[in-house]
């Protein structure tokens, strides 16, 4: 998946999440967890952008893992809303698909990043000639 396509993905999954809470019933239990759903799912699109501007692998490889925390949090605050019986699972599915999906991009991106890290660290490190290895 590009990171455009992805960028779209986490802006979109922002934009439900706004629309999911606005609908939300109005008790104290809501109003709590829903702005805390909030601050989460639109915090993963935000950071996502963030890590498309990375200005270092290690800085890259830092900011998706936020992402994959904002999404994992909102995944619990969703729970928690249908545990208690505030929404219904059906009302909250696809939401809940994303934040099983989007972690797991998140991870396998930094998974990338490591290993194409430290291949480049490899190919920069030098490696003194041995006087077995040297050829006489």
């Amino acid at each position: 998946m590009s990171n455009e396509n992805l960028k779209l993905r986490t802006k979109r999954f922002a934009l439900d999440i706004i629309m999911f809470v606005e609908r939300l019933p109005r008790d104290c239990t809501c109003d709590v967890i829903g702005r805390q759903l909030l601050r989460s799912g639109t915090s993963v699109g935000a950071n996502y952008r963030a890590a498309c501007r990375a200005k270092s692998p290690a800085d890259f490889i830092s900011k998706p893992g936020t992402v994959e925390e904002e999404a994992d949090e909102s995944g619990f605050w969703m729970e928690m809303l249908m545990d208690s019986g505030k929404v219904k699972t059906g009302q909250i599915k696809s939401l809940i698909q994303e934040t099983n999906e989007l972690p797991a991009i998140m991870v396998a991106s930094i998974n990338t990043a490591k290993k194409s890290s430290g291949k480049a660290r490899l190919a920069t490190v030098s490696i003194p000639h041995s006087a077995l290895r040297t050829p006489h």
